[in-house]
């Protein structure tokens, strides 16, 4: 009887431990819309990340894209990281669980007693585990299997990363090379009324001062097309970097792939679901490091209460002496061991409170994680719907300093406009050309930094982002 009222208070002291090692709350309230299960967009997959991009029908970026995140260090490392990560949850999850180790041994030595050789031999298994009375261990394996989730985000950022970079990239050398379009063929026609002033001037129809305008004209036009070649060629060689691919078969994949613009339509966004913030790879990274820290918080309390282990073994044994084999057979269980802290210092509170503290530094995180995520979309919808608002003035003036060029070009030929008005005329419709290209490169940018606000996209049939598959990365 003694003994049971001993057993019964040291399992009653246990339980009464167990009930402080509660954990804090592993979500979060924020100031945002519910559902923040939504999943990554895609699904995370390569495939449906891809027809994404096929949305701006451009035939080159797809492959520029896959080329690209195939030699990223970026996502190297973060594959790296995932595979640790499932790493450290697999041995989360195996201090859980017994262990078993099988064991052997040999020996062969002389003995007094038989006055002869004895060979004695033996195998047998050994199984050890600790109870998990507090959850130390539970809270291990939830710390990690948030962090992988967390991992497997990060994975999907990387490569969300990379293709907008590639997608940015593109962008530009594609706009770069419609400049240079612009500008040689503003050469060609500064070059041929250079070249007509030429032959007026020595006809004794134009003054010297005005065919010499005509050959300043031509020469800043070549020197222009000039500057902007180089720049194409600086852009060629940044894509060649980040692709990795061959600058001839570059070259060769870019200028045979020409471009069908995109419609209007893919950049006529107003808003986007609510939810889509919580898709962010990073939102989602900040949201499980949360999680994790909860964990940590109770394995650090978990730490400060008796730990139970339960060992045992069986196994076999054979001794031959003089021709003679004896076999033994043999198993234990036990013992138990029961471990009790009593003094450390404070070594363990301090544990506690520092596990508490990265805890409310975790929650602090991801609140600014959420605010930053918002920023990010409004400000890439601000900048989208802006080009949008500017696209059709732009065309519309670029329209219009085109054919009002060409008119003035028609009057000067027919001796009714000056040089100085021609010249006039060319540089307002050459200013308003280029700035409608700029327009069109700021609004593709646009669209790609909302891609990235967005965590990788977003599905516009789609109101409800949580409804739609399930979160993390395959």
């Amino acid at each position: 009887m003694t003994w049971f009222v001993r057993t019964l208070g040291v399992c009653g002291v246990l339980l009464l431990g167990a009930c402080s090692t509660a954990r804090p709350p592993q979500a979060v309230a924020v100031q945002a819309p519910a559902g923040w299960a939504a999943p990554l967009p895609h699904g995370g997959q390569m495939a449906d990340l891809a027809q994404w991009w096929r949305q701006w029908n451009d035939p080159a970026l797809v492959p520029l894209i896959e080329a690209a995140q195939g030699i990223s260090p970026n996502v190297a490392q973060a594959r790296s990281r995932l595979l640790q990560a499932r790493a450290t949850q697999t041995t989360a999850r195996a201090a859980l669980l017994p262990t078993l180790d099988a064991q052997a041994t040999s020996s062969r030595g002389a003995n007094a007693q038989i006055g002869g050789l004895a060979t004695t031999s033996q195998a047998g298994l050994q199984a050890a585990w600790e109870v998990d009375l507090f959850g130390a261990n539970a809270a291990t394996r939830d710390a990690a299997s948030a962090r992988l989730a967390g991992a497997q985000a990060l994975w999907h950022e990387a490569r969300v990363s990379v293709a907008a970079e590639v997608a940015l990239q593109t962008s530009s050398l594609r706009t770069c090379l419609q400049q240079l379009d612009v500008a040689e063929r503003d050469a060609r026609s500064r070059g041929e009324t250079s070249r007509l002033s030429d032959l007026s001037e020595r006809a004794g129809f134009t003054a010297p001062a005005t065919a010499a305008l005509a050959r300043a004209s031509a020469a800043e036009a070549t020197a222009r097309a000039s500057q902007q070649r180089m720049q194409c060629d600086v852009e060629f060689k940044t894509l060649v970097a980040l692709t990795g691919q061959d600058e001839a078969a570059l070259r060769q994949l870019i200028t045979a792939t020409p471009v069908v613009p995109a419609p209007d339509s893919l950049f006529a966004i107003a808003a986007l679901p609510a939810q889509v913030i919580s898709q962010r790879p990073d939102v989602y990274n900040a949201e499980r490091e949360v999680a994790a820290a909860s964990a940590e918080v109770g394995n650090a309390q978990a730490q400060r209460y008796p730990r139970l282990s339960l060992s045992g073994n069986i196994g076999k044994a054979w001794v031959r002496t003089g021709g003679s084999t004896t076999d033994v057979d043999a198993w234990t269980l036990g013992p138990l061991a029961l471990s009790l802290p009593l003094f450390d210092g404070g070594r363990r509170a301090a544990q506690v409170d520092a596990a508490r503290a990265r805890y409310d530094e975790s929650v602090a995180l991801y609140r600014a994680r959420i605010r930053q995520a918002v920023s990010e979309v409004e400000q890439a919808l601000v900048r989208l719907q802006s080009t949008t608002e500017r696209n059709t003035s732009a065309r519309a003036a670029a329209d219009g300093y085109r054919i009002s060029f060409e008119a003035t070009d028609a009057r000067w030929r027919g001796g009714l406009a000056s040089l100085v008005e021609l010249e006039d005329a060319r540089r307002t419709a050459l200013a308003a050309q280029n700035a409608l290209l700029a327009l069109q490169h700021e609004r593709q940018s646009a669209w790609i930094a909302l891609y990235r606000a967005a965590g990788g996209g977003w599905d516009s049939t789609a109101p409800d982002l949580a409804e739609t598959a399930q979160a993390g990365t395959r």
